[in-house]
């Protein structure tokens, strides 16, 4: 089969497009047939070698990816061959035209859903439900400024929102992307090139300011973030680039709280809910993710080039 495989940290021309073995399940695995594969911040972090968590050289990047289970291994009872499935989190890598998986890493993909939506699943939206309702702990009636409203991470959070009765104020730094934010249900969409943006979130709420920021380039906002936040009020760090200086008495005067998040913490009760969670809003409508950009299995450098550079505006998925 055809495999992205990367030999050396690096640029994204590290990754080579080559032929390698198929992978066999053994007791407990599954190998899925992939037809679509995600692509997300992380795994460029992995790539060029600045992730905490390393894996051995050589790997075939990615863990999200959607697609036909073709072989099961033995001591599999939640799956069979054939079910539409996505994955969260795969053994031999998902940038690949199969990916072995554990059983608890396949979930089952509705058929409204194409594989390409399918293949957008697993981290945007498992980071959108930890951030709100595993970290944050929203509850209806709340308000949730989004940074970046028309990523990935930031349509699941405005879906999700929506769905548990939370009101959205979402940024986004394109016409393009705010006209996405406002079709995805936020109730209000700021333009984050506007000097002094944030200003806007207080006369939305009144001057009481926001219950939740979903916080994903913190090293840019995190300092102005905390003066809009009630009393009270939550920060979830769900990605950064680098440090950045805060005032404390912003946090002192409000008793606010900056959560860390990161999505591979979660325990396994914890992703099970997750799953749940993403399972039944596939199922009764209310979760739909939106695949912004189509590229060939081979074009993963450039794939990887345009998620950290380009604008946000729903999921970029490679096709093997």
């Amino acid at each position: 089969m055809k495999a992205i495989r990367v030999h050396e940290f690096g640029d994204p021309e590290v990754m080579k497009f080559e032929e390698v073995p198929d992978p066999q399940p053994g007791p407990g695995q599954v190998l899925v047939r992939v037809h679509a594969v995600g692509v997300n911040p992380v795994d460029t972090y992995i790539r060029a070698g600045i992730y905490p968590n390393k894996p051995d050289l050589p790997y075939t990047p990615g863990t999200d990816a959607a697609g036909l289970v073709e072989v099961i291994g033995s001591a599999i009872r939640r799956i069979a061959v054939g079910d539409r499935v996505y994955t969260s989190g795969t053994i031999s890598g998902a940038y690949a035209e199969k990916a072995l998986c554990q059983e608890s890493q396949v979930h089952r993909l509705p058929e409204r859903i194409s594989f390409k939506q399918g293949a957008g699943l697993n981290v945007p939206y498992s980071a959108a439900f930890r951030a709100l309702f595993q970290r944050a702990r929203a509850v209806p009636g709340e308000t949730v400024l989004v940074h970046g409203a028309s990523g990935g991470v930031g349509i699941a959070a405005t879906q999700f929102g929506r769905a548990a009765g939370l009101t959205i104020i979402g940024t986004a730094g394109t016409e393009q992307g705010r006209r996405l934010a406002e079709e995805q249900g936020t109730h209000y969409v700021l333009d984050h090139h506007i000097p002094k943006y944030l200003d806007k979130v207080l006369l939305l709420t009144e001057g009481r300011g926001v219950d939740i920021i979903l916080e994903l380039l913190a090293n840019v906002n995190l300092g102005n973030d905390l003066g809009i936040l009630t009393k009270g009020g939550r920060v979830v760090v769900i990605g950064s680039r680098g440090p950045v200086e805060i005032n404390p008495r912003d946090a002192m005067s409000r008793e606010a709280v900056i959560l860390g998040m990161t999505l591979w913490n979660a325990s396994e009760r914890e992703a099970a809910s997750i799953h749940a969670a993403i399972g039944a809003g596939l199922e009764n409508g209310v979760l739909n993710p939106i695949v912004g950009r189509e590229m060939a299995l081979a074009e993963a450098p450039r794939a990887h080039r345009m998620v950290i550079e380009s604008k946000a505006y729903g999921k970029i998925v490679l096709i093997p």
